[in-house]
């Protein structure tokens, strides 16, 4: 057997002069760029790599002549390229996705994730082997991102920041599968004929060299199938062999290797049973359903790719002579008035000028189109389907909602559900049983029927192979993380499904929630020396550095200066110096600290009261009102229908919370929480036993946000890209969150459907293959049936269920078996 580049498996013609010494054996290697990363490898303390990848390392990449690793990569240090293929996410640091071309199983996933640890400036880097990402958290200030990329490309993989490289990958991966499929069916199609004609030549004296032609035919067409479309399943196995650690490729090269084998051994000699119908069978359907279960991982991959062409090449934007001009969208920068006519694309999020028409399907998830007035926010993305409109940028490039939405697919993609790493432990266990029994079953047979004993080993192991196992998981959960994000809900952390459906209590926020989060003043009181038009400017001076969503409502009012020193009290307000004086602007408990004197706070009723003071007393009072967000209750009546208990866990007063909860249909409210209360609520809830869900604009709950089980923000309470939230509502409406509870419980469902089929199919067929009652072709017949049926009941879930005929549709019994 030819030796192979103990790196990256190329062949060696024996006159290669490169090695590497690993773990005290001299390896030899196929090229220089081999040596050179085997070496880093080796130099790091990595060389555990060798040991658990189950595939083999691609050949390093080329470089310019000349080029070190990190000069490739310098453009993405201009800030442009910087700010277009990452962002800033606090204290500094900013976040890349990393799509990793030439990354191959976890070992590689293992080696990127302990050698950029080792880097200075590298704060944080999860990859995720299944979609080939990485998500790189770095320290721009100490370490240059051209500088992170050439160390992973140093190990022999490319990396492509952002979206780069990616399109092209998937097509290459798309064109390769169907090559390799097209090869399988054609041979399997022609197989089986010709092993009809020989079934039924054996009962009807067939002449012995139509025989033997029909045999060689078989031989002739079968070999591209086991040696090119099986290809993968080879490579696998053996890096599964050399890691120590067998998987699901050992028993599938095992059957079909060792199928084709015995039949082109029994062809050559004209004697002993053929089995080209099973292999080519098996191969087949093998491929076909890792092709279907890639199409749900590709679909799921849509909304990502449909995001990045959302946006227009450039923009018309007035200049300083009041002129129309056309600029690319890199030349844009906050405060620019933009022009979008209608049937054209928002380049940019911004203010509106005045009253337009949009549809945000795309990005919400929701068909109907939104009236939006003056005044109003609008996101880039967006589809102007009424009269030309104005627009006064606020955020562009990698601040833009697209752009985050973007980077949380990019996240969720990143990481690996729990569900899924449970599944594949049970996979490799299963594997380590299969190879044993298709063992034992060699053996007892060879004793009891040595003409037999192949046949029914072979059957063995086609009938057991864990396929289905492997795929249950992660095709359920990649078809439902793609329907939640056309309906509105963004998955943005790899558990958050699993947790969702197990949700059994839900903590509703109040402000920019179950409200609509856009307050409108409806009273200034001058309560001090200043008139009701200097408190405004005062109070929106302060608001103009907030972004809670209280701040909005004072947009209308001009700042009277620049405020200084200002300090956001998360939950109670925002405290600055402006006219020379130290002010405080939020809840009145909170506001009054500041004054000599605490006089009683005002009664607001149903409005909610903001206090302006200073150390002098109250300065001035100014009331807002907010509006309940439209299907709020319906969307709560559907969420107690699903068996949730739910309540509302307000900063707000009580006298403001009251009204609310009436409005949506709750009896269970809680109003003048600090953060800390929410938290302590929260706690309370799961102390008892509770799985609890947080539903908040993201603002002033981050703590309970992160406390909860599974946390739900909504996308327009805070710039998207700055939430941790485990789910993400795009649109206005509530009602995606019960769609999202119900998909959740089904997908579990479905998951324990595919993960009950797969291992009752095995367990039932290991007896009957070992018994010697089912033939290898009827093995593989069955074996694809089984995981072909595992996947399309993953991809039903694509889609809503069907409602049932002649009844409503019954949510609670859709996810009662979760």
């Amino acid at each position: 057997m030819t030796e192979g580049c103990f790196h990256c498996g190329e062949a060696l013609t024996g006159t290669e002069p490169w090695c590497v010494e690993i773990d005290g054996q001299r390896r030899r290697v196929c090229c220089p760029g081999c040596q050179a990363v085997a070496e880093l490898i080796r130099d790091a303390g990595l060389t555990g790599y060798y040991q658990y990848r189950r595939l083999p390392a691609e050949r390093p990449f080329e470089l310019v002549a000349g080029d070190r690793p990190d000069q490739s990569w310098q453009p993405f240090d201009r800030p442009d390229q910087l700010d277009a293929v990452s962002a800033p996410i606090g204290d500094g640091l900013r976040a890349c996705t990393i799509f990793v071309e030439g990354l191959r199983c976890a070992a590689c996933s293992w080696l990127i994730e302990r050698r950029l640890e080792q880097v200075p400036g590298v704060c944080e880097i999860r990859v995720n082997p299944s979609s080939a990402r990485a998500r790189l958290v770095w320290d721009p200030r100490t370490l240059p991102l051209s500088a992170a990329l050439g160390a992973l490309a140093q190990l022999g993989y490319r990396p492509h920041p952002g979206a780069a490289g990616l399109a092209e990958a998937v097509q290459r991966e798309r064109r390769a599968a169907l090559r390799r499929l097209g090869v399988a069916g054609l041979g399997m199609m022609q197989v089986m004929m010709y092993a009809v004609a020989l079934w039924f030549g054996a009962f009807q004296d067939m002449e012995p060299g139509l025989e033997h032609l029909l045999r060689w035919v078989s031989l002739l067409v079968a070999t591209p199938v086991a040696l090119y479309a099986a290809y993968p399943f080879y490579v696998g196995a053996w890096r599964d062999l050399r890691g120590g650690r067998p998987g699901m490729d050992v028993p599938v090269a095992l059957a079909i290797g060792g199928g084709w084998l015995a039949s082109a051994w029994h062809t050559l000699i004209g004697a002993g049973p053929v089995y080209f119908e099973s292999v080519t069978m098996f191969t087949f359907f093998l491929l076909l359903g890792r092709y279907l279960e890639a199409g749900a991982r590709y679909r799921a991959g849509d909304t990502h790719e449909a995001l990045a062409r959302l946006l227009p090449a450039s923009a018309r934007r007035r200049s300083v002579q009041g002129d129309w001009e056309t600029v690319a969208l890199r030349e844009l920068v906050p405060g620019d008035r933009l022009s979008v006519r209608h049937g054209e694309t928002l380049p940019a999020d911004g203010r509106l000028r005045g009253p337009a028409r949009l549809d945000e399907s795309m990005l919400t998830g929701e068909a109907r189109a939104r009236e939006r007035a003056a005044g109003e926010s609008a996101w880039a993305g967006s589809l102007n389907l009424g009269d030309p409109l104005e627009l006064e940028v606020q955020r562009t490039g990698a601040e833009t909602m697209v752009s985050a939405i973007g980077r949380l697919l990019d996240r969720a993609q990143s990481e690996r559900p729990p569900l899924a790493v449970s599944a594949d432990r049970v996979a490799r266990w299963f594997v380590f049983g299969v190879l044993l029994a298709a063992a034992a079953t060699w053996f007892v047979w060879h004793q009891l029927d040595p003409a037999r004993a192949f046949e029914v080993t072979l059957a063995v192991l086609v009938a057991t192979c864990p396929c289905a196992l492997s795929i249950a998981t992660p095709a359920a959960l990649t078809a439902a993380t793609g329907f939640l994000a056309r309906q509105g809900l963004l998955v943005t952390r790899g558990g958050a499904i699993e947790a969702l459906a197990r949700v059994d209590h839900l903590l509703f926020d109040k402000t920019g929630t179950l409200t609509h989060g856009r307050p409108r003043i409806t009273d200034v009181t001058a309560c001090g020396e200043l008139d009701e038009e200097q408190v405004f400017g005062v109070a929106a001076a302060l608001e103009t550095l907030s972004e809670h969503p209280i701040a909005r409502a004072f947009t209308v009012a001009a700042p009277i200066e620049t405020a200084r020193d200002v300090q956001v009290v998360p939950g109670l307000g925002i405290e600055g110096e402006v006219l020379g004086r130290r002010w405080r602007l939020g809840r009145p408990d909170w506001a009054l600290g500041l004054a000599r004197d605490t006089p009683e706070p005002a009664a607001g009723g149903d409005e909610t009261l903001v206090y302006l003071v200073d150390d002098r007393g109250v300065a001035g009072i100014i009331r807002l009102a907010d509006q309940v967000r439209a299907g709020s209750r319906a969307a709560v009546d559907e969420l107690k229908r699903l068996g949730l208990s739910i309540e509302i866990a307000s900063g707000d007063r009580a006298a403001a919370v009251a009204p609310i909860a009436a409005a949506v249909g709750l009896d269970r409210w809680h109003g003048g929480l600090a953060p800390e209360d929410k938290l302590a609520l929260l706690r309370a809830r799961q102390r008892a036993g509770a799985r609890v869900a947080m539903v908040g604009d993201g603002v002033n709950d981050a703590p309970v946000l992160a406390g909860a089980d599974v946390s739900v923000a909504l996308a327009g309470g805070t710039p998207l890209a700055q939430t941790s939230a485990d789910l993400v509502l795009l649109g206005e409406a509530l009602s995606p969150l019960a769609t999202g509870v119900v998909h959740a419980r089904r997908t579990l469902r479905i998951v324990r459907q595919n993960l009950a089929w797969a291992a009752a199919y095995n367990l039932t067929m290991l007896p009957l293959a070992a018994a010697g009652l089912v033939t290898p072709w009827i093995a593989a017949l069955g074996m694809s049936a089984s995981s072909l049926l595992v996947v399309l009941n993953a991809l039903r879930l694509s889609g809503a269920p069907r409602p049932t005929r002649n009844r409503a549709p019954d949510l609670v019994a859709d996810g009662a078996g979760a």
